[in-house]
C-alpha cells in the first residue's frame, strides 16, 4: 500500500504538472472505485473544473478544484496515479513507449480522466480497491502528520496509551501515513521490538522513534518512495527506498548490523519483520 512517502511523491509530481489544468472527460470500467456518487454525477461534478491545488493528508491525495470541489483519491493497497497520453484503441488503453508500457503494474487502468492539454490522469490498480470521492471539506478524521509535529506533540500522543508500539505507529487515527513498511524500518533503526508495550518504553526510546520516523520518511521521499510491490511514480517508474530497506520482507536474511537472521512474526494480522538480537524486548 502506498504510504506517506509514496503519496507525497505523487502529490509533489502532480503539483508541478497539472495545477491550472482542467478535467475534460472521464472513463472507467470499475464503477466501484467511484464512491458517494454514481459515475455520471461524479463526472458532472469534476468536468470543466480547474485544478487549483493538490495536497496530501495521511495516505490521501486531495485535488482541489474550483467551485469548492475537493476530489479525494485513496490508492489503497495496489493503486497508483499516472500521468501521460494514452490512446484508446480497440477498447483498450495503449501507453506510450517506456516504463508505462514496459511495466505491467502500470497497465491496470480503471479510471482515466482527460485533461485539457491532451494528457490523462489515470489510476492503475490491479486489485481495484482504490477509491475516488468528492468530499465536502478536507477535515479528515485521521491523526497528526508525522513530518509536521515536534517531539513534544509526538510524545504527548503516547501518554496514557496502552498497546504494542508497532500497532500504534500504524494506527491512522493516531499518526497519519505510516504503514507496515515504515513502521518496521523505524523500529529497527530505533532498536525497539515491534511487540514492545508502550508502558515499558523510556523517554530515550520515544526520542529515537521520533528522530528515526522523520529521518526514514524524509529519506524515502528523497528516493521517491518504495516500489517493493505495486507503487510507481506518475511516469511509471519505480522508487528507490526498497533498495535500502533493512528488515521489511528480509526474513531469513542476515541483519545488516549483527548478521542474526531477520525474523517474521504476525502482529495484528500483518507480517512484521525485526532482528531478534538488535530489537530485544525489555
Amino acid at each position: 500500500m502506498p504510504e506517506l512517502p509514496e503519496v507525497e511523491t505523487i502529490v509533489n509530481d502532480l503539483k508541478k504538472e497539472i495545477i491550472g489544468r482542467y478535467f475534460v472527460d472521464l472513463w472507467t470500467d470499475a464503477e466501484n472505485i467511484i464512491k458517494g456518487d454514481n459515475v455520471n454525477d461524479f463526472t458532472k461534478k469534476i468536468i470543466n473544473k480547474k485544478i487549483i491545488d493538490i495536497k496530501r493528508r495521511g495516505k490521501n491525495i486531495l485535488i482541489y478544484l474550483d467551485q469548492n470541489i475537493i476530489l479525494l483519491v485513496h490508492q489503497k493497497i495496489s493503486g497508483h496515479l499516472l500521468l501521460a497520453k494514452w490512446k484508446f484503441i480497440d477498447n483498450k488503453w495503449v501507453a506510450p513507449p517506456g516504463p508505462l508500457s514496459d511495466d505491467r503494474m502500470n497497465g491496470y487502468l480503471h479510471v482515466v480522466i482527460g485533461l485539457d492539454d491532451g494528457r490523462q490522469l489515470a489510476l492503475s490498480d490491479s486489485r481495484k480497491f482504490a477509491k475516488m470521492e468528492i468530499i465536502k471539506d478536507d477535515k479528515l478524521d485521521i491523526g497528526l502528520e508525522p513530518l509536521e509535529i515536534n517531539y513534544e506533540s509526538f510524545r504527548e500522543l503516547f501518554r496514557k496509551k496502552r498497546g504494542k508500539i508497532k500497532q500504534l505507529l500504524m494506527k491512522q487515527e493516531f499518526i497519519a501515513g505510516i504503514g507496515n513498511i515504515y513502521a518496521s524500518e523505524i523500529l529497527f533503526l530505533s532498536k525497539i521490538h515491534p511487540e514492545e508495550e508502550i508502558s515499558k518504553l523510556e523517554e530515550d526510546d520515544f526520542k529515537n522513534i521520533f528522530k528515526n520516523m522523520q529521518f526514514i520518511l524524509k529519506e524515502s521521499i528523497r528516493l521517491r518512495g518504495d516500489s517493493f510491490s505495486d507503487f510507481r511514480t506518475i511516469i511509471g517508474e519505480k522508487g528507490g527506498f526498497q533498495n535500502i530497506m533493512k528488515v521489511y520482507q528480509k526474513n531469513g536474511k542476515p541483519c545488516v548490523n549483527c548478521k542474526t537472521k531477520i525474523e517474521r512474526i504476525n502482529l495484528g494480522g500483518r507480517g512484521t519483520f525485526y532482528c531478534p538480537n538488535c530489537q530485544k524486548k525489555k
